[in-house]
């Protein structure tokens, strides 16, 4: 993610019908009033779900894993984000084969990465624009074993949202999928912009050791 990054006039286009929609849709007023304790956010997710605009995802999809994120607060009550994301390469690394001295292979891998959001003035949200994280905020929880997160990102010359399931435990309720279903159809990702995870526990165990 590019720091001091200006948006474009397209950027800026994707960003504002991600809002637009956002406001249009009545369930998010509970959050939005600041109903929403950070604390109650705090601990070890399973993201098992995801709808994402970014290049790519629809083509990539099939072989995403289930993922993880560790929530925690600083002194200064930023928001702190330690997670885990399956990635395969779009390009072969170099690697030593045995007899065929160094050869091409596509490695998959666990990127581990730690953020801190800074809270916004309005309601329950969170942001670092020096990241490319624009806004990043719950859209629906029942306060105890699922979220749903809506995020906005601007990463490189691309501006895009995600809507993840976070869940307490590695097999989602009915409930929570239902509601994560109807928030990516409402916030309009279409099918193949939706994804349920690859039950692969791989990445999620670099941050939940």
């Amino acid at each position: 993610m590019c720091a001091g990054m200006n948006i474009s006039g397209r950027m800026r286009g994707v960003l504002l019908t991600a809002f637009v929609a956002l406001v249009s849709l009545p369930r998010t007023r509970a959050v939005w009033l600041g109903r929403l304790d950070p604390k109650q956010l705090l601990g070890s997710w399973y993201i098992l779900a995801v709808a994402s605009g970014e290049k790519g995802f629809a083509l990539e999809k099939a072989t995403k894993n289930i993922e993880g994120v560790v929530v925690s607060l600083t002194p200064e009550n930023n928001l702190k984000l330690l997670s885990s994301r399956h990635r395969i390469p779009s390009y072969p690394h170099r690697v030593c084969c045995r007899n065929f001295g160094v050869c091409s292979s596509w490695l998959e891998r666990c990127d581990v990465n730690v953020v801190e959001l800074l809270r916004q003035n309005s309601g329950w949200v969170f942001e670092n624009p020096a990241l490319g994280i624009l806004d990043y905020r719950v859209l629906g929880t029942n306060f105890r074993d699922y979220a749903i997160v809506f995020t906005q990102l601007e990463f490189k010359d691309e501006a895009f949202s995600t809507v993840e399931l976070y869940s307490r435990t590695e097999l989602a309720s009915q409930e929570a999928m239902g509601l994560f279903t109807r928030w990516s159809w409402g916030l309009g990702f279409l099918s193949q912009q939706q994804a349920s995870l690859q039950r692969d526990l791989t990445c999620v165990h670099k941050v939940f050791q």
